[in-house]
């Protein structure tokens, strides 16, 4: 399992959050999603098929880019 921290700054609110962890709990892979409004923080643990490029294309493609 890989494991990752995203600082995600167009993070504004729990909306945002629950956003992204509804996009990215659908990726085969991802186990667990968890985030943090007022750090900007998405925390992300995966498996294979996921990859760090799938997440992190699925962010930039959802609007939520991390840095």
């Amino acid at each position: 399992m890989e494991t990752q921290d995203f600082t995600i700054p167009n993070i504004s609110c729990g909306h945002c959050v629950a956003a992204i962890k509804d996009e990215l709990s659908e990726m085969d892979g991802v186990s667990t999603v968890e985030g943090n409004p007022e750090s900007k923080a998405m925390h992300v643990e995966w498996d294979a098929p996921a990859t760090l490029a799938s997440i992190r294309d699925k962010l930039q493609e959802i609007n939520y880019p991390a840095e």
